[in-house]
């Protein structure tokens, strides 16, 4: 069955081959977010097991980014082209395959492959499940459906680390650290399996060519930026790391202008330039864009400070985060069903004021308590924190793509995707300054407790300021809800109030 962007169910049909779509595709999205993060609890024992150098392991976790990030928007616009169930299958299963390479690696050499691959697997999958939510779901029904996709990113974000620790520890089959990639195979094949029956097709309703100088032009731009960005502070901050993040900015001024003159030649760029004269969606890009940042800082120097600075272990402090997530996902729920109709962008903005507020709470805790902090007084502002991130991440996913016309979602997609791991890679730049600044280079084993912590409250001092201009740039969203009435031959079009100007 294929669908040129009509969703199922639209007509009043009571098609729920649909939920079974969703439940399929959210959970490769949180199979994803694991795997970003997962990893990183499992470095010291991939380091003892494989043998792996520094370098290798810094490309085990980078590898797999950097193929994500540039691959992005080219894998949004495959979907639109080829057809989004298409390319989100493709997606899966080379994902899947990647993660068994990745479990089977005899050698460090063979894992930052693997890790590449499985990166750039990841970038045809996920652009399309925002883009098969939006073109499979009528307008009524996509709140409640981005509402669950925030709660997929509270559980991911922190299920990571906590999945990854009892992996890890249990040693299942005797895989060590294999076990953290192999744990993918059943999902993925399951997913595939279930996803070609369930998952209806649709694509551009008219025919799009990819373009191949837009895949070169923000394939370069991308790699020259985020490059230097995750292996600056390994490097010393060379100096051709600041040209090739200058460059980087002239290469992304020349695909704007080609893909301008691309779209008047024959209305296929790579990137539709024209998303952004949709105030929701430019307004949007911004804020996912400095949200990001703010997510990169806080999450790496929150792992570090609680297993190098508290010398706690890898499950604990991946339990510490329960509070966190739970938070987050409740968060979400209910701000896309109860909160954003009747209150709209004061929502968003008042999620990242109770964010900050978290940062700023957790801030003072750690100066009060010292090194002797226990898990428990962490979970007031976590949860404060969590509030306040549930807040934003699902009612700020609909605000950006609920006016994007269902032919490019899969582009919005991308671009929605790609500007959040740009926000990340900016974010893990700045804590080379604002954390590892402010560690001296060569410490006494008393020395490292107290040095993690104060860097830990340098860095949430930046996270709240970050979150501050992220409530600023808020001011631009659209400000209220308004309803949507039924469209020509009895479809649906956004009943469900969304955000508009």
């Amino acid at each position: 069955m294929t669908s040129t962007d009509t969703p199922l169910g639209t007509a009043g049909g009571t098609d729920r081959r649909r939920w079974f779509a969703l439940a399929i595709v959210m959970t490769a999205a949180f199979m994803d977010l694991v795997d970003v993060t997962i990893v990183n609890i499992a470095i010291p024992s991939i380091q003892r097991e494989s043998g792996a150098s520094f370098s290798q392991i810094q490309w085990i976790t980078a590898g797999y980014a950097l193929a994500f990030a540039a691959g992005l928007i080219t894998g949004g616009r495959l979907g639109d082209i080829h057809g989004r169930k298409r390319i989100f299958l493709v997606g899966i299963g080379g994902f899947t395959l990647a993660s068994a390479l990745c479990g089977l690696a005899v050698n460090p050499e063979m894992l930052v492959a693997s890790r590449f691959l499985q990166g750039g697997m990841a970038a045809l999958m996920v652009p399309q499940v925002l883009s098969i939510v939006h073109a499979t779901f009528p307008a009524h029904e996509r709140g409640k459906v981005f509402g669950l996709f925030g709660a997929v990113v509270g559980l991911g974000a922190v299920s990571g680390p906590l999945l990854g620790a009892l992996l890890t520890e249990w040693n299942l089959f005797g895989w060590e650290w294999r076990s953290i990639f192999l744990i993918n195979l059943p999902v993925g094949i399951a997913g595939l399996i279930l996803g070609s029956r369930f998952i209806t097709e649709s694509k551009a309703p008219r025919a799009l060519k990819l373009d191949l100088v837009g895949v070169a032009l923000v394939t370069l731009g991308l790699l020259m930026l985020l490059y230097p960005l995750i292996r600056g502070r390994e490097l010393g901050w060379p100096v051709w790391g600041y040209v090739s993040m200058a460059g980087a900015l002239v290469v992304l001024a020349a695909l704007v202008a080609y893909e301008r003159r691309k779209s008047a030649r024959d209305g296929s760029p790579l990137v539709e330039l024209s998303l952004f004269r949709v105030k929701s969606f430019a307004a949007g890009i911004a804020v996912q864009t400095v949200f990001g940042v703010a997510l990169g800082v806080f999450f790496l120097v929150w792992t570090l400070y609680m297993q190098f600075g508290l010398g706690w272990s890898p499950l604990k402090a991946g339990l510490t985060g329960v509070p966190f997530s739970i938070a987050v996902s409740v968060a979400a729920g209910m701000s896309v069903q109860q909160l954003v109709p009747r209150f709209g962008r004061k929502v968003l903005q008042a999620g990242a004021l109770v964010m900050a507020a978290g940062v700023l709470l957790y801030l003072w805790e750690s100066g009060h308590y010292g090194l002797g902090i226990a898990p428990w007084q962490m979970a007031l502002p976590l949860v404060v924190m969590g509030t306040g991130m549930g807040l934003i991440v699902a009612p700020l996913t609909d605000a950006i793509l609920s006016e994007v016309p269902r032919e490019h979602s899969g582009s919005a997609s991308g671009l929605l995707n790609t500007v959040q791991q740009m926000g990340n890679a900016l974010g893990l730049g700045l804590v080379s300054v604002v954390f590892f600044g402010t560690i001296g280079d060569r410490l006494r084993p008393d020395q490292v407790g107290p040095a993690f912590a104060d860097a830990f409250r340098n860095s949430l001092g930046w996270v709240a300021a970050v979150l501050g201009v992220i409530f600023l740039l808020m001011f631009a969203l659209p400000k209220r809800p308004v309803q949507h009435v039924e469209g020509e031959q009895g479809a649906t079009e956004r009943k469900e109030p969304v955000l508009v100007s």
